[in-house]
């Protein structure tokens, strides 16, 4: 049999009915490439005894009528709360905080029969593109340029998790995305990656960064896994106010391919200046593989866009400073070590300053900012206004008849570790450019590798779909996983 690390979760779980494999020799497969694998430092709390009980009890479970995940070892990362595993968010402020409870979507998985591996490294608190603001250090692209060893992202804040899929250490893995942090990884690592509508998956006991904006959703090597994935951790929770309590259907067995008859929107507004050529090239080339297959091809426009960024990174921070209040060194996490003499407020002080780090005490002083008397109406107000119009502009292209929209799903290829770091933190923001839109009208949204640039990096695109209908969106993106034929994979370095 093939390496097991390779398999997909659809041929793993086929393999795994038919009795070819076990899942402990699965676990074990992936256990033994995460200890190879500390060079891309992608999982950072490492769970093999978990992991060994849980492919045990898989085992025992086994059989045709078995669930889909059933054996199958995914990574969690590390803004899900995980019962007694550390749930850092990446940030120093929870060292050492190991939940008295399981997330809503980890539970499902579980349930579902599915072995976690471990948890995997991520911005701090999902704030970054790059997966450069962890305490645990950066994580690491598998892929490099040709010729070329400079370490490159793979992206945030979903970092950990696409390195991990793209580089054969789990099978698949769960991300967040609040302004593209599944989208733009999976593009950065040649993995597929998709956020779902809001309130189609639930937030409980995920920790939050911007509540009407995070969305967790699966991170996987193929559009068909993606589909096997949602499938387990979407559904109504009564926990969370915003899940919907909707019918969440086979989604896997809405993947024909077939997107005869189906109209694919452009959006003019998507044309940004400076944009590469080989990420126009893509796009018209994504354009054409549609066209291919059946769809009509029509230019919309989504007027409000060139406002996405701005809004985005008012109504975030703003959410953060909120969500974030509760890290004050009194009911869990990190207590700075005081003075003699230092009261309630001096705590607060050294436990916030040294708890967070940079990016985060910047989202969380311009959210406060914002959200402050004099500035509410100028700024907060201002932004949901904006973010109600980009809203319209989707809903009167799914009115005018458009099923999905095809985009550039990042600016460019995966950049190295530390070129924008020093930069003007604007530059990382603009990396969002293409996927904030999509999480601030509440749409699903799906990133599926294409093509390679001339440096031999993958690059992705993107199809936005209409509220609910990730099947419809997931098949379309099924045609274009077709058409694109992507099958290259990184060579092993590490």
């Amino acid at each position: 049999m093939t390496d097991l690390t390779s398999l997909t979760i659809a041929a793993a779980r086929d393999a795994l009915r038919k009795g070819d494999v076990t899942s402990a020799e699965l676990t074990e497969a992936c256990l033994t490439a995460i200890d190879g694998a500390d060079a891309l430092n992608a999982f950072v709390h490492k769970t093999p005894e978990i992991a060994r009980q849980q492919a045990a009890a898989a085992d025992a479970r086994r059989g045709a009528d078995a669930p889909d995940l059933n054996g199958i070892p995914l990574g969690i990362k590390d803004l899900f709360c995980t019962k007694g595993v550390p749930s850092q968010a990446a940030s120093r402020i929870l060292d050492g905080f190991r939940p008295e409870y399981e997330s809503t979507v980890t539970r499902q998985l579980f349930e579902a029969g599915a072995v976690m591996l471990g948890k995997l490294n991520m911005d701090e608190f999902a704030m970054g593109s790059s997966n450069e603001t962890s305490v645990y250090g950066n994580a690491v692209n598998p892929w490099r340029r040709e010729g070329d060893d400079t370490a490159l992202t793979p992206g945030g804040s979903s970092g950990g998790s696409a390195a991990a899929v793209a580089a054969g250490l789990c099978l698949g893995a769960t991300g967040t995305d609040t302004g593209g942090s599944i989208r733009q990884p999976a593009a950065f690592t040649g993995i597929t990656g998709i956020k779902p509508t809001y309130g189609r998956v639930s937030r409980w006991g995920i920790i939050a960064f911007a509540s009407s904006l995070d969305q967790a959703g699966p991170m996987a090597r193929d559009v068909r896994d993606a589909a096997i994935l949602l499938r387990a951790m979407a559904g109504h929770d009564p926990l969370d106010s915003t899940s919907a309590d909707l019918p969440v259907p086979d989604f896997e067995a809405m993947l024909t391919g077939d997107i005869r008859g189906k109209t694919i929107g452009i959006p003019r507004e998507y044309r940004m200046d400076g944009m590469p050529d080989e990420i126009e090239s893509l796009w018209a080339e994504g354009r054409r593989m549609m066209e291919d297959a059946g769809a009509r091809i029509v230019d919309i426009s989504l007027p409000h866009t060139k406002y996405a960024l701005p809004a985005y990174y008012v109504v975030a921070p703003a959410e953060a400073s909120s969500n974030l209040a509760r890290y004050d060194g009194v009911r869990y996490g990190r207590r700075a070590k005081l003075a003699q003499g230092d009261g309630i407020a001096e705590m607060y002080e050294k436990t916030r300053a040294e708890g967070f780090g940079d990016e985060v005490q910047r989202r969380v002083m311009i959210g406060t900012y914002v959200l402050s008397a004099g500035f509410y109406d100028a700024y907060y107000n201002r932004a949901r206004k904006v973010r109600a119009l980009i809203k319209r502009d989707f809903e009167e292209a799914f009115a005018n008849g458009v099923d999905a929209i095809l985009t550039p799903a990042t600016p460019s290829a995966a950049f190295g570790l530390g070129e924008m770091a020093d930069a003007d933190p604007v530059q990382m923001y603009l990396n969002d450019v293409f996927t904030v839109t999509v999480n601030l009208a509440g749409l699903p949204g799906i990133s599926v590798p294409a093509g390679l640039d001339r440096q031999g990096l993958p690059l992705g695109l993107q199809l936005i779909g209409r509220p609910w209908e990730e099947g419809d969106l997931l098949n379309t993106a099924y045609a274009l996983e077709r058409a694109a034929n992507f099958v290259a994979k990184p060579g092993k370095w590490w």
